[in-house]
């Protein structure tokens, strides 16, 4: 029973140092969010079995759960670089899949049909408005840009305000609000899924996703020409990877030991 016991403490152990090495790994990913491990006991007993005689067998993996904490912000300066100082994620949508995915990484560009996306086409959404910046839906969709104005004036460039207000400037000096920012929220956001580059996806434990505009409720503001990094701290990330690496480290002298032990039995002489 002692080989499984710590055979399976062994294999959490690696788990740990796994989630551990992805922490670290990503330390300088723009948006990313670290996770850590926690771990159950496991007793093994019948409802008959007196329990001052129960023995543990161990334990096992019970969630690697995410911790959705602020990362350092940094200032880029750059147009269409965003980051949310609140709970509030970016909402972006494939073009080609259809696929909704939620990120909390704002750096942005326009591609070369003038619409605003994330470097893998997917689309950042917005909330529609009308001539003042008004919200008219809460249904966010494509922002798209035009290459001219209503006078025909070509495009100059953009900014976006700390409200969310995406404002599209042409060469005849006039300007347009052409959407706001669409920032999303979740019940339980340690329940949505990852799927790589700082996206996730809803799934049934998070919920659905409540869409709202920047300063609005528990949504965040938004700080315009800057980033969010890696909620990463690299000092604890390496102490934990030293306690992680004893914990393997000791639960492999207990195989050594109760090795040791069998053999003695064996060898014993009648």
């Amino acid at each position: 029973m002692s080989f499984y016991t710590s055979l399976n403490a062994m294999k959490n152990a690696q788990t740990d140092l796994g989630v551990i090495s992805h922490n670290i790994a990503n330390v300088e990913t723009n948006g990313f969010k670290k996770s850590s491990s926690s771990f159950a006991d496991v007793v093994g007993a019948s409802g008959l079995t007196d329990p001052r005689k129960i023995v543990g067998v161990g334990s096992a993996l019970e969630s690697i759960t995410q911790n959705f904490g602020l990362g350092a912000i940094e200032q880029t300066g750059g147009a269409l670089d965003m980051a949310v100082a609140g709970d509030g994620f970016f909402t972006t949508r494939s073009a080609e899949t259809g696929k909704t995915l939620y990120t909390r990484n704002g750096a942005f560009a326009i591609d070369e049909t003038g619409f605003i996306q994330d470097g893998s086409g997917n689309r950042l959404q917005a909330v529609p408005v009308d001539a003042a910046g008004v919200p008219t839906s809460t249904v966010p969709a494509d922002i798209l840009i035009p290459a001219t104005n209503a006078a025909g004036a070509e495009f100059a460039g953009v900014t976006v305000g700390t409200d969310g207000r995406i404002t599209a400037a042409y060469a005849d000096g006039g300007v347009d609000v052409v959407g706001r920012v669409a920032l999303a929220s979740f019940i339980a956001p340690t329940g949505l899924r990852q799927v790589g580059s700082s996206n996730w996806e809803s799934t049934g434990i998070s919920g659905a996703a409540g869409y709202g505009v920047p300063g609005a409720g528990q949504y965040g503001s938004l700080l315009p020409g800057a980033l969010e990094r890696s909620n990463v701290d690299i000092a604890e990330e390496l102490v934990s990877l030293i306690t992680a690496q004893r914990n393997f480290q000791a639960n492999a002298k207990a195989i050594d030991t109760a090795t040791q032990i069998s053999q003695t039995v064996i060898n014993l002489r009648s």
